[in-house]
Formats: structure tokens, C-alpha cells, sequence
């Protein structure tokens, strides 16, 4: 994917949040968009408090379990899930759970992309009313 695409997916997304009338459009729009930039296998969403310690894909890109950093380009994802998490004024709000595909791992531009559309995700859980 180019740079364009990239801004673009972050851009609908910021465009979405602003005029959605439910956090499950916003969540079922950045769980696609996860899907086409991370490839993983499932993709779900986890709202509210944080159970386990799942491997994490951090803000800078970076994957850790526990709280070591993990060499995906050496290893590949990690064993299980790996969550994502969704913050809204600082606070956490949820998180989007991955199960990945073996391959290859997607490049940094990919998950940086993927840790800013669930930030969008978090601004919408913090400001949209759910439908559910």
C-alpha cells in the first residue's frame, strides 16, 4: 500500500468518527480496515477492562509479550492473540483482539496505521453513544 493509502484509511476513519451515530459503526469499519492492513485471521473487540496480558502492538509499531519487546520480522506474530488497544482521552476503552495468519508481517507503516485507527476507535468510544 502507498503512503496515499495509508492517509486515506486514516481519513475516512477521522471522517466516520466525526459523523457516526454508534461506536458499532465506527468498530466495524476499523475491524475491516485491520483486517486489509494487518491480515490477521480474526479480528474482534474487547470493550471495558483489560483481562490477561495478551502480546500487545504498542503505539510506536513495536510488538511486546509481556513486557519484553518481541522480534516479529525473527519470530512472526506471537503465539495466540495480540491486542490492540483503544484509548480515548487518555484513557483505556477497549481493545481490538488479533488473531494472526502466518506470513508475512506486515510492515511498520501497516501497524502504525493500525495503532492510530484505534485510537479513532477510542475517541468514538469515548464520544459516540453505543447502539447495542
Amino acid at each position: 500500500m502507498t503512503d496515499a493509502g495509508y492517509l486515506a484509511r486514516i481519513h475516512a476513519t477521522a471522517d466516520l468518527v466525526q459523523s457516526a451515530k454508534s461506536t458499532d459503526t465506527v468498530v466495524d469499519h476499523v475491524r475491516g480496515d485491520l483486517v486489509g492492513l494487518l491480515g490477521p485471521r480474526g479480528c474482534r473487540c474487547e470493550y471495558g477492562t483489560l483481562l490477561g496480558q495478551p502480546p500487545r502492538l504498542r503505539q510506536d509499531g513495536s510488538v511486546t509479550v509481556g513486557r519484553r519487546p518481541y522480534d516479529i520480522y525473527a519470530h512472526g506474530w506471537p503465539a495466540g492473540e495480540t491486542q490492540l488497544r483503544a484509548y480515548g482521552n487518555g484513557h483505556y476503552l477497549g481493545r481490538f483482539m488479533l488473531t494472526p495468519d502466518p506470513g508475512p508481517v506486515p510492515p511498520p507503516q501497516a501497524r502504525l496505521v493500525a495503532v492510530t485507527l484505534a485510537d479513532q476507535t477510542g475517541v468514538a468510544l469515548d464520544t459516540v453513544r453505543p447502539v447495542r
